[in-house]
């Protein structure tokens, strides 16, 4: 069995040591070539840094798309890092008023980099404010009111503006042309999550056995972030029962404990397929109906829960609604009774 030694002291480390903005900022790569998984974006995203940097000019706008976990915001400081300029960060919630917009766009200087989380929740009259900064490099102001009212442009330094959202589809056909570089990250391979659980455990100072990692990257909906969870509370399972390791006994004992089954499913991902099954006959039902009935979020669910499930096989989305896949029986172990004919719903 092979086992992954993380360094000179390779027992546990202590919980008091794990302090947690620390932990997230050391978790988070620099440099693209530090980053695993998404090789082909990766490769791609090289490319157009490189001839940015070459022309010494502005790298065109970049548009991250994805499920929530999968690295947007990591990539949008590495594009920084590997620019070699000041990166500003925010989230479209936290703009409320075009004031707000214009201290961000005219307090960057040359060939910085702003970067807009959620950027499909902008309003749409700070949304318009990006159109010109973002074309043209010019922020158009309107002073006074009524009448005498005056719009003038100020000249802004040139930038990149990188976007990240979980939704591609509610942002406007007007903003999401405006991006040079649109860029999508998929779900990640396991091996590459693997890797990422063994770096992880590397940088908080713990030994894992290879077997451990690869049991937490299978049960990490593909899902960086999630991994990075895992291994701490697999290690909060091994400290408390005074293990020298994270070994493959510990990690499934503390799976189970957790309640992620073999797929990566909690509670509240069975949860979401038995209402569906149970109070709705497999379906078809909208998300709303299953939010009100599980009492969660219908945002949440589209976000987090839904492409997961989606992306394995266990749901279908149909424009009648949500149906359960013949998979989400099996795996809850129930008879299936689902429409044999799914492409019934399409018609």
């Amino acid at each position: 069995m092979k086992k992954k030694e993380e360094n000179n002291n390779p027992g546990i480390i202590s919980p008091l040591s794990l302090d947690e903005e620390d932990f997230e900022k050391k978790l988070r790569p620099q440099r693209l070539s530090e980053f695993i998984g998404q090789k082909q974006l990766t490769e791609n995203l090289r490319v157009f840094i490189e001839s940015a940097k070459l022309r010494k000019k502005p790298l065109d706008h970049v548009l991250l798309a994805g499920p929530p976990g999968l690295g947007k915001t990591t990539l949008a400081f590495i594009v920084a890092n590997e620019l070699g300029v000041n990166i500003k960060a925010t989230s479209a919630p936290a703009i409320e008023k075009s004031g707000d917009m214009a201290s961000l766009l005219t307090n960057l200087e040359a060939m910085d980099v702003l970067f807009i989380d959620e950027i499909h929740r902008l309003s749409p009259a700070i949304e318009e404010l990006l159109y010109s900064a973002m074309e043209d490099g010019e922020l158009d102001i309107i002073l006074g009111q009524g009448v005498g009212a005056k719009s003038i442009k100020l000249q802004l330094a040139p930038f990149t503006l990188i976007g990240a959202t979980t939704r591609t589809g509610l942002l406007t056909s007007a903003l999401r042309d405006r991006f040079g570089i649109p860029l999508r990250l998929d779900y990640y391979e396991i091996d590459d999550l693997e890797t990422i659980a063994l770096r992880t455990a590397t940088i908080i100072g713990c030994s894992i056995e290879e077997e451990a990692a690869q049991e937490i990257a299978r049960r990490s909906r593909r899902t960086p972030r999630i991994v990075n969870r895992l291994v701490k509370r697999v290690l909060d399972f091994a400290i408390v029962h005074k293990k020298d390791m994270i070994d493959k006994q510990i990690a499934l004992y503390a799976l189970d404990k957790l309640h992620i089954d073999m797929l990566g499913l909690d509670d509240m991902d069975r949860k979401i397929l038995s209402t569906i099954i149970d109070k709705y006959d497999g379906g078809p039902v909208g998300i709303k109906t299953i939010a009100i009935s599980i009492g969660e979020e219908m945002t949440t669910l589209e976000d987090f829960y839904e492409p997961y499930l989606v992306q394995i096989g266990m749901l279908k989305r149909t424009p009648r609604g949500r149906v359960a896949a013949r998979l989400a029986y099996e795996h809850l172990g129930l008879a299936y009774k689902g429409i044999e004919d799914i492409q019934t719903l399409f018609e």
